[in-house]
This record gives structure tokens, sequence and C-alpha cells, in this order.
């Protein structure tokens, strides 16, 4: 997969500082992926729901958390904690994966006995149980050698305490099982508070001698303490936070059959040579501290944060090689440090830290989660490494953020980031199985009620087989040394003239709101700049849920309200500040209960310009009742679209016909309108399924009214569908995504879509831009949209910069005139003739206009007025002139840039998009004809 990286300024890691010293802080720099190059492509995702046993409620807590495949690479064995069983899930066409059934360790043991893990070891599977049931001082567990033909159990083995992690060497000789004999984090221990250590009995390390027969196969423990408690010499001296009670969480072996184990809750790592059973080392992972990160729960994606020292308190570990371990620095009851390290194994030194770059890889694709800010972040957690086609990958895995990130880890020193891909909610088992070219990732957050459902995750290695990647379909840009902000993309809007830019809005997950610049020119689609929206000069936080491009700059904002007077459509100007409030009628608002608008558009411009807008779902008769009962004003399955005049202020409404459901809990509902032409509306109309739920998700034509509806009546429009969006969701492989929510026209008349992810609230976080064709297919019969395909283009202007001095000058540019013609250019709002310009033989117009000295310092207005009298506008902000001014000024904004989540001294965020807005938001206006 082609993928275009982050930059090295948005990897920086300010200071990284393990054990007290220095350390080398070498970043995760990316590289660009060669067209054609091999990578990681996401094939399938397989709801394990879908394999529970017969009789067995399928909304029942159900996950899928650690995997093994058979040595044939056709069945992914899984454990599945919650439900008490083992699953078995066949792969064989890693398109098209199949249930398989399961184990249910009930009829092989206790009710109580949860799987921790599970390998798999020639024709056998090895099933790690926790037996504690809760009896944390008194904890047990067996290892269950299953045949897996028939899946009988042939030995169990006593672990003699409560074990978590599994891996088997590379020789076969050996499999270590990690016994961790966890703390109850109720429980207070003498002299300390809650959660705290130590709570005997401390934990150790059960290894197997191996061979063909399991009846034949050795334990032996290796203990961390001695038989009077106190740790042994090698444990005691290695600077760990509580040695008299280790904590071992998770294995791993390299090809010397050396073992090396994490001590999460004590920092740790242990070395253990297999084949003397011995200790051979042991280190503290060290603390860190991390700046350029947010810290903070308020819905600002803001990287100005920091924390200070934190022990790493790593959950698993990988080798890559023999002599370097990598750790997913996850945290536990003391640290957390939102990224992953490499350490020496022989000498314990951290020789790379991601620091603050695997945070910065969730914000800049979207998937930050603010509901962790104040807590441990994105939070890695699962971690391995396997070589494919040569090349030794890190794969690290965000619980919190719902990505495995993909790193090049051929100089361990300095590991190159090469993608990220996307997971359901909360992977943690990470299972590269080279030998078939996959990956498998499994997911542990389940929750049926909000739709959240735990998934096998498969992904196939290879060259680029499809045009275009699957994943991801948009980033943001770097900008300032820090990735932009952004999440829950709740609106789209085509810029009035150029074809290669689109807008879009976050919704009430973000704050402040956001319009945000869109580069659709690349694939990924970049978000290249972010906008804050103002009221008053103070950046305002508001749910906007439809997004309109004007002509001169600013933006059409339809606001949902959390009561129904709350609706509105705000107009801004082209640095985002609230100039106008349009006021839906309080005979319609009365009956709005919490699904209020969901979209606006525009059509005409001056005395002729008209707001569309819709509203999500039914008025009801009381906005406090909505069941499926409720009586309704319009009738149970009839939205309302409304029309109003600007010039006028006079409102009309029109009924739109939502399909009905029969799913409990499932409604349908608009989630967006937008002008295709002066005829025609697109409108996007879904349920509130997701996964393999999901059943509509379309765009549907609407055609434009001709004449006003009389008082007192709702004339009901009629729609076709134009584009069933559920194909293209699920071609992604992915999960399906509930909200499609914003839809929009380009310039040139290219169609696009994209899925709103919440702020990964009961989500999981992947946004979904789509390309959906071209407006003159889609919508036959229309001009095509703005700028028609197969229309002369309209003229347009570009202008040299975004603001400008008073007195100074500016470079005026324009395209698609006609030839020869005589172009006046003048300045509004009071108009003043800057001069003339004649076009070029290809329609081209070049201009330097000087700004009169005396123009009031603020928002302008820069006019072309053709030999017809049409006009052709571009937005300019006038700056008021210092001591010795007279040149061309930058463009600027005094926009708060911290509550966007950009680096307060990137300012260049949001001049970009001023710049963006004012030297390219031009449209020459269409009178709309009867």
């Amino acid at each position: 997969m082609p993928v275009r990286p982050l930059s090295v300024a948005a990897l920086a890691v300010a200071s990284v500082i393990a054990g007290g010293a220095l350390a080398g802080s070498a970043l995760a720099v990316p590289a660009e992926a060669a067209p054609g190059a091999a990578a990681f492509h996401r094939t399938a995702t397989y709801p394990v729901f879908q394999n529970l046993p017969e009789g067995v409620d399928p909304a029942s807590e159900t996950v899928a958390e650690i995997s093994a495949i058979t040595p044939d690479g056709s069945t992914v064995v899984y454990t599945d904690a919650l439900g008490k069983r083992i699953g078995f899930l066949d792969v064989t066409d890693p398109a098209n994966p199949v249930g398989d059934g399961t184990i249910e360790l009930a009829s092989i043991g206790h009710a109580d006995d949860q799987p921790t893990s599970v390998a798999a070891y020639g024709d056998f599977l090895l099933v790690v149980i926790d037996e504690t049931g809760g009896a944390f001082t008194e904890p047990s567990g067996r290892l269950d050698v299953i045949r897996a033909a028939d899946r009988t159990v042939v030995r169990s083995i006593d672990l003699e305490g409560q074990p978590d992690s599994i891996a088997i060497s590379k020789d076969g000789a050996y499999a270590a099982i990690a016994i961790e004999n966890q703390r109850d984090e109720e429980a207070t221990p003498p002299g300390g508070k809650k959660g705290d250590l130590p709570q005997l009995p401390g934990g150790f390390v059960q290894v197997l001698g191996l061979g063909a027969d399991p009846a034949a196969w050795s334990i032996d423990a290796v203990p961390f303490l001695e038989e009077d408690g106190s740790p042994i010499d090698v444990i005691a001296a290695a600077g760990l936070d509580t040695p008299t009670d280790p904590e071992p969480e998770y294995v791993t072996i390299n090809a010397k059959n050396q073992l090396a184990v994490t001590l999460q809750e004590n920092n740790g790592i242990v070395i253990v040579d297999l084949p003397t059973r011995e200790v051979v080392r042991a280190f503290s992972a060290g603390s860190v501290a991390v700046t350029g990160i947010d810290t903070k729960k308020d819905k600002r994606i803001d990287l100005t944060g920091s924390i200070g020292q934190a022990p790493r308190e790593p959950d698993s570990i990988a080798w890559i090689g023999d002599d370097r371990l990598a750790t997913a620095n996850e945290g536990d009851w003391k640290g957390g440090t939102r990224g992953w390290t490499v350490f020496d194994a022989a000498t314990g030194a951290v020789v790379w830290d991601a620091g603050n770059s695997f945070e910065r890889l969730a914000v800049q694709h979207g998937l930050y989660n603010d509901d962790r800010a104040a807590k441990k972040g994105s939070e890695p957690e699962g971690l391995a490494v396997a070589e494919f086609d040569g090349v030794p990958y890190a794969f690290v895995a965000s619980e919190r953020s719902n990505f495995v990130a993909v790193y090049d880890v051929s100089d361990a020193a300095s590991p190159v980031f090469r993608q990220l891909l996307f997971a359901t909610n909360g992977p943690e088992g990470i299972l590269p199985v080279p030998g078939s070219d996959l990956l498998v990732v499994s997911s542990e957050t389940d929750d049926a009620s909000t739709g959240v459902r735990a998934a096998v995750n498969l992904y196939s290695f290879g060259a680029e087989t499809t045009s275009q990647p699957s994943q991801p379909s948009i980033v943001s840009d770097v900008v300032g040394g820090a990735p932009i902000g952004w999440a829950a993309l709740g609106a789209l809007s085509g810029h009035p003239s150029d074809a290669g830019a689109v807008y879009a809005a976050s919704d009430v997950a973000v704050s402040p709101s956001t319009v945000y610049a869109l580069d659709v020119s690349q694939t990924p689609a970049r978000i290249t700049s972010a906008l804050p929206v103002t009221d008053g000069g103070v950046a305002v936080a508001l749910d906007i849920e439809g997004l309109q491009a004007r002509a001169d700059g600013g933006f059409w904002l339809a606001i949902e309200g959390a009561t129904g007077a709350e609706n509105r459509v705000l107009g801004t100007d082209a640095s985002g500040a609230v100039v106008e409030t349009v006021a839906l009628p309080a005979e319609v608002t009365a009956h709005v209960a919490k699904w209020g608008l969901e979209g606006v558009t525009s059509i005409g411009s001056g005395a002729d310009e008209q707001l569309w807008v819709a509203l999500q779902r039914p008025l009801w008769v009381d906005p406090a009742v909505t069941g499926a009962d409720a009586a309704t004003v319009d009738g149970a399955n009839l939205a309302r679209i409304g029309r109003y005049d600007v010039a006028s202020g006079a409102w009309s409404w029109f009924g739109y016909p939502l399909e009905s459901t029969a799913v409990a809990g499932d409604w349908m509902g608009l989630s967006e309108i937008t002008a295709i032409d002066d005829d025609t509306l697109a409108v996007i109309e879904r349920d509130k399924l997701n996964g393999p739920a999901a059943a509509v998700k379309r765009v549907t034509r609407v055609e434009i009214p001709a004449t006003t509806p009389e008082a007192g009546t709702l004339p009901v429009l009629e729609k076709t569908t134009a584009i069933d969006a559920l194909p293209a969701l699920r071609a992604t492989g992915g999960w399906t995504q509930e909200k499609l929510e914003g839809f929009a026209v380009a310039a040139d008349g290219a169609l696009y879509g994209v899925t709103d992810n919440d702020g990964l609230k009961d989500a999981t976080g992947e946004t979904v831009f789509l390309r959906l064709g071209a407006a003159d297919e889609v919508f036959p019969g229309g001009d095509g949209g703005p700028g028609g395909p197969g229309e002369p283009d309209a003229p347009s202007l570009v202008l040299g910069a975004g603001s400008v001095v008073a007195g100074g000058s500016l470079e005026v540019r324009g395209a698609g005139f006609a030839a020869g013609s005589e172009v006046r250019l003048e300045l509004h709002s009071d108009p003043v003739v800057l001069g003339e310009a004649t076009a070029s033989a290809d329609g081209a117009l070049d201009f330097t206009a000087r700004i009169p000295a005396a123009t009031a310092p603020g928002a302008h207005t820069i006019v072309a007025v053709l030999p017809d009298d049409t006009t052709v506008t571009a937005a300019i902000t006038v700056t008021a002139a210092s001591s010795g001014a007279g040149g061309a000024g930058g463009s600027e904004s005094g926009a708060d840039l911290a509550s966007t989540g950009i680096d307060p001294t990137a300012a260049i965020v949001v001049a970009a998009f001023v710049l963006l807005v004012g030297a390219a938001s031009v449209l020459i206006a269409r009178r709309r004809t009867a």
C-alpha cells in the first residue's frame, strides 16, 4: 500500500529520559513506500459473536483476546475469556473467514475457567487457563493440551499459579508461561493503598520441555523469589518497584532460547536462559518524560501537554533478532508512556524510544481518544515482531485508539514507520503469520448495546493489487511540527471553484468547532489546514452537522442543538467568525427532539440565494416523547426538508419519506443535504446500524420543487436512490461504519462522502473518505454540479495572498475568462476601482492591484466585473499599515490555535486556511432559471 509518510517533524520527541540519563531518542522516521511495494492490506473483519454456540444469545459478551494459528495456516484459534471458551476460525480464504465452532471450558474443566493465552505446537493446541475464580490469595491455573484434529484434551498440567501468556521457542524445544499471580486491585496491603503491591504469593515462570509426546513433557518452575519471599539476587539488584511481588506479564523467546519476560507492575524485564532455567539478567524499563501530547479530557486535541518522569511499565515484549527487545509501554498502576521502546537486552540500555510519535500517529489519522487524554492516551498494549519478505517488522497495537502501527525494524536502533492499520476496538492479540503472508489481530472490547463488537481482523501481505489502498483514506498534514488534530467529520462541502479542495467540519466531539480544508487531489485525502469557528472573537463549541462553502469565502453551518430552539444556521466570514444567524421557525423547533439539523446547502447567490436544510427525524407532537408509538406532526416516517430565502427571510417546508425498519432499536434518518445543481438535491438517508447489521447507507436524489408550498401544506418530495454507499463501505474489509454523514460535490463534479467516527465513542474510530463518482453520471440530467462537466470553465480568481497591508500590492490572477475581454477589478464593500486587465488568448488574467492606503482594516472582496456585468469574487483581508508598511502582507489570523490541537507556534495552520479560502473562494453567480 503506497502510504504517504509522516514528516520527521511530526515525530519529534522533545525529551526522552530513561533511568535518569538522556536516552538515545532515535525517531520512527517514515519512508515513502515505492508504488507497488509490498505492504499489509486488510482483507476481512470477523465479529466473533457470529461464532457463538447455538443457543447462546448473540448479544452476550464475547471477545477475541489472544490468537494462535495451526501449523498449516488454515485455522485461527482465539481465547474468549469473557465467554470462557476458545474459538476456531477457518482462514483458508483470508477474505472470507468462516467460524468453525468453539470449545466451552466448562465442558472440560470448571464453570469459572478463563483462557488467558493459547499457542499451537505440532498437532496440539496449548491452552493456558486461569482457574483462580477471584481467589487472588490462592491463585491456580492449568495448561490443557488439546489435539487439534478432534479437539480432545490429551493432558492437563497444573501450573501452580494464575497464568498469563505463553510462548514457544523457535526450535520447538521449550514453552514458557508467565505465572502472574496478579494483584487484587480492590485489596489494600499493609502500609499501602488500595491496589498497591506487594500482594502475595509472588509470580514466577513455568518452563516446559516439549517433544512429540505430551505425556513426556517436563515442567519446571523458575522462581524470582527465595523460599523466604525475598527476591533472588538478580531481581533484587534490578531496581524494580516492588521486587517481592514480581507479577510476570508477557513472555517471548529468541533463537538462542533466551526468554524475556515483562514484570509490568514492577516496570522491569527479566532474561531467563531456558536450557539451564537460570535467571541471568534483570533490569528496570526506566522512566521517560514525554512532551507534545494531549493530557486533558476536554474535547480539545491540544498537543502542548506533557507528562513528567513516568515508569514505562511495559506489557507485551518481543525480540528483534537475538540482542534487542521491543516493549509496548501500556502502563499499569503508576505509569505508562504512550509509546514503545527498544532495549539492548545485554545491558538494559534504551537504544530507541517512540516518545510522542506513537500518540501523534493517532492524531494524524483521526483516532485520538479524548476520553483517555488524562490517563494513558492511546495506550500501546500488544506488540509482535516478525519477518515478511526478508524485512523484520514490528507491529504495535493501540488499545484505546484501535490501530496497529507497522514499523520496519531492519535497524532496531532506528525503526521506520511504514503504515497504520485500522482495527476493531481494543486490539490486543497480534499474530504475524509470515508463512501465509498473513497478520491476525484480535480485539477484546465487546458491547452489543452500542454496536461495538470484538472481532478477528485479517490483513494480507503483498504487493498492491488495487489502484488505491483501502486505508487510510484521509490523514492530516503536519504543520509547525505537529499533526493537525481532527476527528468526528460530520459535514462536507465542495470548494466553489477549486476542484481539488473540499471542506469538512467536526461535530460536537471536538472543541472548538473547526472547519478543515482537504486536498482531495491526493490519496489519501489530506487535511491541510484547520479553522476554528469564533463568535465575538471567542472560539466556540458547536455541533456542526452541515457545511456549505460560500462564494465570498465564508461558510453556512447547520448547528444541531440540544433543544429544538437551539437548532440554527450560522453564516461565517472567511476567518471563521460568525456574522449571521438564521433561526428556524418556532412552530418547527417546538417539535424537534434531540435529532435536529443534519445538513445545509445553498443555490443561487445574492438576492437569489436559497438555503436548504434537512431535519434528521420526524417532528414529534411532544418532543419529550419519541418512542416507536409516539405521535408525530407529519407522520412517523416523514422527515422535513426546509428552504430558506435569504433575501426575504421566508421558510418553506417539504416532506421527505423515510424508509421503515423492523430492527429493534433502529431508526432511519437524514444526515446530509447537498445541492447538485439548481434543480437537484442529494440527501443522505441511513439507518443507525453498523458492522454486519448495517443495511441502509444511501444518497438519494430529490428534485427541487419549482413552486412554493401553500400555507399549511407539506408537499412530500419524491426520492430515488442515486448511490448505495454500503458496498463501498464494506469494500474496505473493515467494520462497516454507522454514520455516513457528509456528502459533497466538488467544483469538477466529483462526488465525495465521509463517515463520522464520533470521536471513538462507541465506534472503532476509523474514518472512511469515499470517492463516489462523477455528478453527471450519478445524477444524469443535471448540470453536473458547480462548473458542471462539459460546460466551459467558469471564470475564477486566485489571489497571491489571503491578506494584504493597506497601501500594499496584491497579485490577482484569473482563468476561464473570454479571450480578449476587458475585465474591471474593484475592491468592495465600498467600490474602489483598482484597474482593468485584458484576458489573454487562453482566458487568463494577470494583474497587480494596489490597495488604497486609506482602506479600513477587515474583510473585503476583490471583484472582477465582466463586460456583461457578471462578477467574479475573491475574499481578502486588509490589515492596518504599520510604520513603514507598504509592501504586500502575508496571511494573518488571531485565532486561538491551541484550541485546535496545534502547537501555538504553528500559526500557519489557520493562516494557510484563510489563504486557501481567500485566494480561491471564487464563484461566478448562476441565477436559477424558472
